[in-house]
């Protein structure tokens, strides 16, 4: 006399049960009391879609129906005064029939119903949500109520991008993603009416289906966002803040706004070397290491249209925002001269160190944040050098000019005057400042430019006779030798400090030696003073 339910299978979870009122989509096999088959949805490859309890359906179903969840299976026995009667169906089903149903319920919703968020990650920092006009990025999988995926971006590999709340999505999906924070993960069901409606999508989206969403937000921005600036450390001491056309050196990590690391200079064990302002870098790095200190740490936010597009690059997806974590260890400018401040002057400081002059001097070599490259103290040993004659960098020549016994200083050296864009391997990075801090310990003078020894008195005016000790009228290299060193040695001659003895007298002999056999002559000898202006000096 009335609708007897057997409930063959309930699943655990039946966060919402049939209404009279809802609609609902189910697939059903039909069948008389001997088993034979009278219908079945699975056949049509299609579910039977009805509103429940607004008589669209068989009384008894209509009852049936009731209270059952989605993925619940039912089987239902339907007296004929509750199915087709006395009547019945012609051709199909006879007068009077019980009628068998086997139910497997697919969908439910109701045309109240509205979109539901379940969001069940969501991360401690949320500085931003999703608003109208924003373009995402985000991760899905499409699921029917019953859980039949239908889609995946996961499966395709590549994040679903769009803007939000302008139409370029299903209504209920734009509704969905509202609020939501990057690292966000949310279950957003959509009832058919606010996504594909009646006629589905004519592919995988069945007419009349509710949607549901597994979204994790990757990424978000909006097309009028600039560069974002946090500053993590800034030293208390900055002297000096990049500019446009400065060249900078600095070590970085580049990560996505999901914190999925793209790139780092620290795995390379290498800074990044660019210009800055000048377009070598994209326009939002360019524009977000303006006014660095050297040492300074910040965070870069850089949207795509200041990154790399819609395109993207390597490792980087299109659309995607962009993080860089900076460190800056160095900038100068091309322009840049060397940088001297004193820091220690004795007071008698009257004889200063020129071109030619011997010096001994100490000295901590630094890069500019502080990375110790060198020290000759370490070594318990001076450094010395000629003045001017090449044996340094040319801005340590720079440096060490007019310097007097006693004093120190600091020196600062762009690498244009160092060791340039190469550096030196394992020792000196390429395009690095360098820092010296040098005490000035001795000082030998030396002798006027071109010079490579002078007489202290007058000179003899039997000079070759004097250097041709066995008056043979031939000079060789020996009696050369021995004569010039025994002037240095008596105190009538000076040599210009800081060189081999035997290479200055080999190359004062070469001088003089001007047939090149070996032997200087009389005609051969002059003076530096007595030489044509236009010919070779002894240096």
């Amino acid at each position: 006399t009335d609708v007897r339910v057997e409930r063959r299978f309930v699943p655990t979870r039946c966060p919402r049960a049939v209404r009279r009122g809802d609609f609902v989509r189910y697939h059903y096999h039909g069948a008389f009391a001997d088993g034979t088959r009278f219908d079945s949805s699975y056949d049509r490859g299609s579910t039977f879609n009805v509103f429940v309890g607004k008589g669209q359906l068989i009384a008894g179903m209509d009852k049936a129906l009731v209270g059952m969840c989605v993925n619940e299976r039912r089987f239902v026995q339907i007296p004929p005064q509750l199915a087709y009667g006395s009547d019945g169906v012609a051709g199909v089903i006879p007068p009077n029939a019980v009628l068998h149903f086997d139910v497997l319920l697919i969908d439910l919703w109701n045309s109240e119903d509205e979109v539901q968020v379940q969001t069940y990650f969501k991360p401690e920092a949320c500085p931003r949500t999703v608003q109208v006009s924003d373009f995402v990025r985000y991760h899905y999988n499409g699921t029917f109520l019953d859980g039949t995926l239908f889609d995946s971006s996961h499966n395709r590999m590549r994040t679903y991008d769009t803007y939000v709340g302008i139409g370029w999505l299903i209504p209920g999906m734009d509704q969905g993603l509202l609020g939501m924070c990057v690292g966000e993960k949310r279950i957003i069901t959509i009832p058919p009416f606010l996504a594909y409606g009646e006629e589905g999508d004519g592919k995988e989206i069945p007419g009349q289906a509710s949607l549901v969403f597994d979204v994790a937000l990757l990424d978000l921005h909006n097309p009028k966002d600039g560069i974002a600036v946090e500053q993590q450390h800034v030293p208390e001491h900055c002297e000096r803040r990049s500019q446009a056309g400065d060249f900078l050196r600095y070590h970085y990590n580049g990560t996505l706004l999901d914190g999925t690391l793209f790139d780092s200079s620290y795995a390379r064990n290498r800074t990044y070397d660019t210009y800055v302002g000048k377009g070598y870098v994209i326009a939002g790095m360019d524009e977000g290491l303006l006014g660095v200190c050297i040492g300074e740490r910040r965070r870069i936010t850089i949207p795509p249209h200041l990154g790399y597009g819609e395109e993207g690059r390597g490792k980087i997806p299109g659309s995607a925002v962009l993080i860089f974590d900076i460190h800056v260890v160095d900038f100068h400018n091309p322009s840049d001269s060397v940088g001297i401040t004193v820091t220690y002057k004795p007071s008698n400081c009257s004889v200063l160190s020129k071109k030619g002059d011997y010096l001994k001097y100490h000295y901590n070599a630094s890069l500019l944040d502080g990375t110790l490259l060198d020290s000759t103290l370490s070594l318990g040993k001076t450094y010395n050098i000629v003045l001017g004659s090449g044996q340094v960098v040319v801005g340590m020549d720079m440096g060490l000019q007019d310097m007097c016994v006693g004093e120190r200083r600091r020196v600062v050296i762009p690498p244009h005057l160092g060791y340039g864009e190469e550096g030196v391997e394992g020792e000196v990075p390429g395009s690095a400042v360098l820092v010296f801090d040098i005490e000035l310990l001795e000082l030998v003078s030396g002798l006027p430019e071109g010079y490579m020894f002078v007489w202290n008195g007058e000179v003899s005016p039997n000079l070759f006779e004097e250097i041709d000790q066995n008056h043979d009228g031939e000079v060789l290299l020996d009696e050369f030798s021995e004569y010039i060193q025994a002037q240095v040695d008596s105190g009538k001659g000076k040599l210009a400090p800081g060189f081999d003895f035997e290479k200055i007298v080999r190359n004062m002999f070469s001088n003089q030696d001007r047939d090149g056999n070996g032997k200087v002559t009389a005609e051969e000898f002059k003076l530096k003073d007595q030489e044509a202006k236009e010919e070779h000096d002894e240096l």
